[in-house]
């Protein structure tokens, strides 16, 4: 360990990227995205972090458990999950961490805070700045770790620091908002300045009590929340078996105020401290982030996927799905999906926010879920819809099973096209090989199961009056969904 210091990450896993859409959706956010090397954002953090401790902590929504599920199961090591039933900002978040640390008897234990969707190649560097910072910690302050600017960038806070400390540290004299381009170039000229990365390194005892004088009533909504917490809800399959759960009350929790830490506690606490960290990094915040880390060529064109950009300059095209031509394009982002399609300019990649958020103000699917929707048990895919009838591809995994359920008011038609399926319908229970298909009537109890140790992919037709996800009435579930429900 850091100087024999036990250290417990822990992952901030809320967010929704929207400046990622339309990859990164609500229920699919850009931690969760393989975005770099065939892993997501959460696995590499998870790989960063691990051998900073014996465990590790992550905060994430509820409705996210099973996406967490699969990255911790192969990150294998002791942790515990706090599943969020709201998001209530990193403030709240960082205060359930730091009161079960309490509750765990470890009010002294060194708590590192850190988002999910951070990218920093190189773990070794990272580590040794984090050892830059225990001493500060272990003496009482909150310590921040600011990245060295390479640009007068306007995508980022900003944290001016002071004198070098007598623990190897510096004074933090201020937090600085996103500053305009002007601003931020006097910012990076002076010296005196880092990007603010998000994380932090304290005692949660520490943070417990800048809480406490800062902000008392989320910290008094957080501890209400937690007595409860260790009452856990079902695992997922998939978790490791040292993976711990803890579900907060979400009637206190919800009436917790939303805040981020910066505002409710840095940016008025005292003893406050900074370590410069000069290694790689990107919150990989935008689509321009995302394609500096794909190689250009002598256009200065990135290309992901199925792209093609004859006569053009500076395009990033991301098109894992089809081939998507760019013709004669300059400095453009082209982002495509099988149900929507970005084209920005890149000075405009900041405002794809703004966008989702027009979207999701009228009522656009699109701006919130995508055409292929994690479950716990897999995934499915709407392929085709019409009028009485939609066509999905389902995949489940090995071992996995959906509910026992029913329909009110569609039928369905399943044909394996992958795998063997174990189907349930009635009374009766039966295997179903490739090629191989079964019809279930309206209103029949029916389960799937995947009983080999290969993915199970049919397809299935429904077709009747009504096909809402809302129309399941569950009798059994191996992940303590709720019946009827999606």
């Amino acid at each position: 360990m850091l100087h024999r210091t036990i250290i417990t990450p822990v992952i901030l896993c809320g967010g929704s990227g929207t400046r990622l859409w339309p990859v990164s959706r609500k229920s699919f956010p850009k931690q969760f995205v393989p975005l770099i090397g065939g892993k997501s954002l959460l696995d590499l953090t998870l790989e960063r972090l691990r051998p900073l401790g014996p465990s590790l902590m992550v905060v994430a929504a509820e409705a996210h458990r099973f996406m967490v599920a699969d990255a911790l199961q192969a990150s294998p090591g002791a942790a515990q999950v706090i599943l969020e039933p709201v998001a209530r900002n990193t403030a709240a978040a960082t205060a359930l961490a730091a009161l079960l640390s309490a509750q765990n008897g470890e009010p002294e234990a060194l708590l590192l805070f850190s988002p999910s969707d951070l990218h920093i190649p190189d773990a070794a560097a990272f580590a040794r700045s984090i050892e830059q910072g225990v001493a500060a910690a272990e003496g009482g302050a909150i310590v921040t770790f600011g990245i060295v600017p390479t640009s007068p960038s306007t995508a980022y806070g900003y944290i001016e620091h002071g004198a070098c400390r007598a623990d190897g540290a510096h004074q933090v004299e201020r937090f600085i908002e996103k500053p305009g381009a002007d601003h931020a170039l006097q910012l990076v000229l002076s010296g005196q300045v880092l990007w603010n990365s998000g994380i932090f390194l304290c005692r949660a005892s520490t943070l417990l009590q800048a809480l406490q004088q800062h902000a008392p009533d989320i910290l008094a909504s957080c501890r209400e929340a937690l007595p409860a917490a260790l009452d856990t809800p079902a695992e997922p399959a998939a978790a490791p078996p040292d993976t711990h759960w803890v579900a907060p009350l979400p009637g206190a929790f919800t009436a917790c105020r939303s805040q981020s830490i910066d505002y409710a506690v840095m940016e008025h606490h005292a003893n406050l401290a900074v370590v410069p960290y000069t290694g790689a990094w990107s919150d990989v915040a935008s689509w321009n982030a995302v394609a500096d880390h794909t190689p250009a060529d002598a256009q200065g064109n990135r290309i992901q996927g199925q792209g093609l950009a004859p006569l053009s300059h500076d395009t990033y095209i991301h098109a894992p799905h089809r081939p998507v031509v760019a013709l004669g394009t300059k400095n453009l982002l082209i982002i495509d999906t099988p149900d929507a399609l970005l084209v920005a300019h890149r000075d405009c990649a900041e405002q794809v926010k703004d966008v989702v958020a027009q979207l999701k103000s009228q009522q656009c699917a699109q701006a919130v879920i995508h055409r292929k929707v994690a479950r716990p048990w897999g995934w499915y895919d709407s392929i085709d819809i019409g009028e009485r009838f939609q066509v999905k591809r389902i995949g489940v995994k090995p071992g996995a099973s959906l509910s026992l359920q029913k329909h009110h008011h569609r039928a369905e038609h399943w044909i394996v096209v992958k795998g063997t399926a174990e189907v349930t319908r009635g009374s009766e229970t039966f295997l179903l090989s490739e090629n191989q298909s079964t019809y279930i009537p309206i209103g029949e109890l029916h389960r799937l199961r995947n009983p080999g140790k290969l993915e199970l992919e049919m397809i299935e037709v429904q077709s009747g009056s009504y096909l809402g996800e809302d129309d399941i009435v569950r009798l059994e579930d191996s992940y303590g969904r709720v019946p009827a429900t999606p």
